[in-house]
């Protein structure tokens, strides 16, 4: 078995019914790179990021987590914070 598209839910705004951000972690079989779309749901600023993270490179893995818990939680994190998100790209990585 082999996971191919992990999608994450961020946090909740107090008031507010969807969360403000949500992602979609994905890699096609064979592919050299993890695709991470960071999309915002915020009223005119809604947008969709793409980036594209090496499978090999843990370094790299990282930096994407650290971005990815940001724009997640909306606050930068600590260590503890960011692993969680590094764990979800690891999944695809292997």
């Amino acid at each position: 078995m082999r996971i191919t598209n992990i999608e994450l839910a961020g946090t909740i705004e107090e008031g507010k019914h969807l969360p403000r951000t949500f992602a979609r972690i994905s890699r096609k079989l064979s592919d050299d790179y993890i695709s991470v779309v960071i999309i915002t749901t915020a009223g005119a600023a809604a947008s969709n990021r793409a980036h594209e993270v090496k499978a090999d490179d843990s370094d790299d893995q990282w930096s994407m987590a650290k971005c990815l818990q940001e724009a997640m939680d909306g606050f930068e994190g600590t260590w503890t914070d960011i692993r969680t998100y590094m764990n979800a790209i690891e999944m695809l990585a292997d």
